[in-house]
């Protein structure tokens, strides 16, 4: 059993929770090669607001522009990935449970409802970025899921095939590991 993971599914401290979106901010904003809105004396919630806004204009504007999506998409994976290695070193987790466990609590401090099972099935009930996000933008923006989910899992590929801001419920996801990886 993995202690670490284990305390951090009963509670998330609200300085991990800043910093998690903090590293989380700061690879966005290097994809998208813009500065950094000021996030002193904001809240936690008022943060993942800001979060929440900041990618949903700098996105929209990208594609409304049509250039360099792709270089923005690479980019967020890229980061993204980078950053669920880490998180996989930091925590040692060496199983599809223990990814899904993680996930849950990554997307817990994004005010996202994450469900994911043995099988690499993902369901996404509630998504607080839906509100702010287009389909399109979603699109973007979900290379960052695919690179974390990579990270967490060596290599692995998480594919979305349903979707809140296409209208739908909820989000659906598969989760396939590399045949040599957990």
């Amino acid at each position: 059993m993995n202690i670490r993971l284990l305390a951090l599914k009963i509670h998330i401290p609200s300085r991990i929770k800043k910093k998690k979106l903090e590293e989380l901010f700061v690879l966005v904003v290097d994809a998208f090669g813009k500065p950094k809105p000021t996030l002193k004396g904001l809240s936690y919630d008022e943060r993942l607001k800001a979060f929440a806004s900041y990618t949903a204009e700098e996105a929209e504007t990208q594609i409304r522009e049509g250039q360099h999506l792709e270089e923005i998409k690479t980019k967020l994976y890229e980061n993204a990935y980078k950053l669920g290695q880490k998180i996989r070193d930091d925590f040692r987790i060496r199983s599809i449970q223990e990814i899904m466990k993680m996930s849950r609590i990554l997307y817990q401090i994004l005010g996202i409802d994450f469900e994911g099972d043995r099988d690499g099935e993902v369901t996404i009930k509630k998504c607080f970025f839906s509100h702010y996000y287009s389909d399109q933008v979603c699109e973007l923006i979900s290379s960052l899921d695919e690179g974390v989910a990579a990270g967490l899992s060596e290599g692995g590929k998480l594919s979305f095939f349903q979707k809140i801001t296409e209208g739908k419920d909820c989000c659906k996801a598969h989760l396939v590991l590399p045949e040599e990886k957990i």
